[in-house]
């Protein structure tokens, strides 16, 4: 569309008006809509302008991201000064925006799906082969039911790769998803999983804040800062990845349409909330809540279909909102349980009683419990800065959260629901340590309330608005303090996601002339035969996971580590099968990278690993590149 001004008319000009130039039959100029004085008003250009800006340096960034040649810095000194600039101004164009929240939301959510599409995007478009190695064994499990056609929930498989045929919901819908893309496997778009649960979790987390907020700026804050505080990895191409989006659509359902009539009290009032709150959903009968329940059996079925840990969480937050007179629907729980029960002792019967006789050593082991990953320490200046920016991000994030407990009293009343639900997963730590990764999980399900109360902190109430609180702060003061801590917080967050979520990027991606010796290796190998490797972090580790077995024979503590170097082959050959099956060792680049920066092996382990191999008589080099060597077991003979 173009706008039209009156054509200016001089003096002796040289064409009249209508004649040539960019000029109409009536005589006006036809001006770009974008050039319209509307678009240039001060307040409307630097709302949009930033974001074209941001894009522009992105853009010209993505390509010079030397990704093929990473060091001990992962991505970290590989990304262009283009590339920060762009966070700087995106995120400058985030702050100006919220100045329209209230009556232009749409810019905001635009500058956030930005900011995810900016964070997350580059090694989608990027890479050329898997990011995180072991997703490719998300990608076998799909291979192996499209071969098969059938699930074998109670057959022992090699890599306790069993579970995955008891929890089948993401690699059956994955399944589909590649036969009707027409594609061979699931390789070809597994790379993007973190943007698209990005995006999808955007509105359910607008519909969950928009429950207990009415001031956009409030909102979209959360979102922006959920979207910097979600370094931790886990939505890459993994069950874990849906069911969070199920887990919190079932929430946000539970949230605004199972309120008790009567439960709301004083909140009924505008006097009695923060001035940024939304009033309380409306109050819904029994019969209406008995019918969400009936609407909601479907999604908690799908969650556990999907996920083993998520329908634990579902439960756990269930039961914290029980706590509460607003949300004490004991029935939504009683329903939940008994899904997950039937579930559990039935598709999942085998690793969900194995998992009972395991509570007997990790029950009220906190220290275990809370460890992260394997009983290494981490190596290197990216693995090391990223272990650090990760609780830096935790501290800033809680610390922001409970800086907005002390100070909004009144929406902490109104949004104590969203509070329960947000530290109800953390008594999980007593319980398990679920294989190194409860740590990351309990943040991951927390992580939206805590998000929401840390952009309270941020974010002044509207108006002059004075609140009892124990921290007492001016609104004047309140508003001089946000213009400054707002743009400042969200910026040093950005930057901390990305030695949280980049510095460890060496380990992430893995060169394809590897993959492509494994893969080949892997096919050929006999059925039945044993595959063995440092440690199962490369990518088609698990291919053919149904036909052969696996040992990835460094996954252990590093003395144990230690004293295995001593001799790589005694300790290999005792454990080998007796039966004359072939045992293939398969060292790659990778392996090397992981180990020694998840501190499994000293410096210099890896490589004195495969010397020793190599140079022992009953291991022989039978195939080898630039990245990966790969040795044959071949006993002596009587």
């Amino acid at each position: 569309m173009q706008q039209r001004v009156p054509a200016p008319v001089t003096e002796g000009s040289a064409l009249p008006p209508g004649k040539g130039g960019d000029s109409g039959a009536d005589g006006s100029v036809r001006v770009p809509k974008w050039l319209s004085p509307e678009l240039m008003r001060p307040q409307i250009l630097f709302t949009w302008l930033p974001l074209v800006v941001a894009t522009a340096l992105w853009l010209y960034a993505l390509p010079h991201i030397d990704y093929r040649h990473m060091g001990d810095w992962g991505l970290l000194d590989k990304l262009p000064l283009a590339f920060f600039l762009s966070l700087v101004v995106l995120t400058a164009g985030f702050v100006v925006s919220l100045r329209r929240a209230g009556t232009a939301p749409w810019w905001p959510g635009l500058y956030s799906v930005a900011l995810l599409f900016a964070l997350k995007a580059p090694t989608a478009i990027l890479y050329n082969s898997v990011r995180y190695p072991w997703a490719s064994k998300h990608d076998a499990v799909v291979t192996h039911l499209l071969v098969n056609q059938e699930l074998h929930p109670n057959t022992p498989l090699s890599g306790n790769m069993a579970a995955y045929d008891q929890w089948p919901g993401f690699f059956t819908l994955n399944s589909a998803l590649v036969r009707a893309f027409g594609v061979e496997t699931t390789q070809s778009y597994l790379n993007w999983a973190a943007l698209f649960y990005g995006v999808i979790l955007i509105p359910v987390l607008v519909l969950i804040y928009r429950t207990f907020a009415e001031d956009w700026r409030l909102v979209w804050t959360g979102v922006w800062i959920f979207e910097v505080a979600n370094w931790v990895g886990q939505d890459y191409f993994s069950p874990q990845g849906l069911a969070l989006i199920l887990h919190l659509s079932v929430l946000a359902v539970v949230l605004r349409h199972f309120v008790r009539p009567g439960a709301a009290g004083d909140l009924r009032s505008r006097a009695n909330l923060d001035p940024a709150a939304a009033s309380v959903p409306p109050p819904t009968t029994a019969r209406q809540r008995a019918v969400c329940v009936l609407i909601l059996a479907p999604l908690i079925a799908a969650i556990n279909f999907t996920h083993q840990l998520t329908p634990v969480m579902l439960c756990v937050c269930l039961f914290a909102l029980n706590l509460t007179r607003r949300y004490r629907n004991p029935g939504l729980l009683v329903v939940t349980g008994v899904i997950m029960l039937i579930w559990d002792l039935t598709m999942g019967r085998k690793l969900f009683v194995e998992t009972l006789d395991s509570l007997k050593e990790s029950a009220g082991n906190l220290l275990n419990n809370s460890r992260a990953g394997y009983a290494g320490e981490l190596t290197g200046p990216g693995p090391v800065l990223q272990g650090r920016a990760d609780v830096v991000m935790v501290l800033v994030v809680a610390a922001l959260a409970a800086f907005a407990v002390l100070t909004r009293r009144k929406l902490l009343k109104s949004a104590l629901p969203l509070l329960l639900i947000s530290i109800a997963p953390v008594p999980m730590f007593a319980i398990n340590d679920y294989g190194g990764e409860m740590l990351f999980r309990v943040y991951l399900f927390g992580l939206p309330g805590a998000a929401f109360f840390a952009a309270a902190a941020l974010v002044p109430p509207p108006g002059g608005a004075k609140e009892p609180v124990r921290i007492r702060i001016g609104p004047v003061a309140r508003r001089r303090i946000a213009a400054v801590a707002l743009p400042a917080v969200l910026l040093a967050l950005v930057a901390g996601f990305l030695p949280a979520y980049y510095g460890k990027e060496r380990m992430y991606y893995t060169p394809p002339a590897e993959t492509a010796l494994v893969t080949r290796v892997i096919d050929q190998a006999p059925r039945g035969s044993l595959i063995l490797a440092a440690t199962g972090s490369f990518p088609m580790a698990l291919h053919r996971y149904d036909q052969l077995e696996h040992w990835f024979f460094v996954e252990q503590t590093l003395p144990e580590n230690i004293r295995m170097l001593k001799d790589p082959a005694g300790f290999l050959v005792p454990q080998l099968p007796k039966d004359g099956r072939p045992a293939f060792v398969l060292l790659t680049r990778t392996q090397d990278t992981y180990t020694s920066g998840e501190g499994l092996l000293p410096p210099g382990g890896f490589q004195e690993l495969k010397t020793k191999l190599e140079a022992s008589p009953l291991f022989h080099v039978i195939d080898r590149n630039a990245y990966a060597t790969v040795l044959e077991y071949q006993p002596r003979r009587p």
